[in-house]
């Protein structure tokens, strides 16, 4: 299995594709949180820090919580973002803070090293690269600021 990030550009939202809901059904929603706690704690070391609210606990913790409930919504879990945020509308949302083409890089980076194990803990290669390809592409659309 091998994750690669595709290159991205302003203004280009290519046709992207959820995740299969088996990624999800394998994974669990404990560890799936815990999965997406444990690239927010890379990110607060990371060159792309200054993007999410590093020096305050609560806000790091709320956007935590809510990456991890919109993920598991579009994985076909419970709708927990929906309920509590609305709509998705992420790129409206994401819209405020200047995401280049590397800071994407960056954060899809992140997440190699956490997706790659779960071959080893049982969670199906295809499943793993359906979630991967969701990111990948999905990311792309919130690139809003030339590197």
């Amino acid at each position: 299995m091998k994750l690669t990030i595709s290159g991205g550009e302003i203004g280009v939202r290519p046709p992207v594709a959820k995740p299969h809901p088996g990624f999800l059904y394998e994974v669990g929603e404990e560890k799936f949180r815990k999965l997406v706690n444990e690239h927010y704690e890379l990110i607060k070391t990371s060159d792309i820090a200054f993007l999410f609210p590093v020096n305050d606990e609560d806000d790091f913790a709320e956007a935590q919580k809510h990456a991890a409930d919109f993920l598991i919504e579009i994985c076909g879990g419970p709708d927990y973002f929906t309920q509590s945020r609305g709509e998705h509308q992420m790129v409206g949302r994401h819209a405020p803070f200047r995401i280049d083409e590397a800071s994407r890089r960056s954060w899809l980076a992140l997440y190699i090293p956490l997706l790659e194990p779960l071959v080893d803990e049982g969670i199906t290669p295809e499943y793993i690269e359906s979630f991967w390809n969701y990111l990948n592409i999905f990311s792309m659309w919130l690139v809003n600021t030339k590197s």
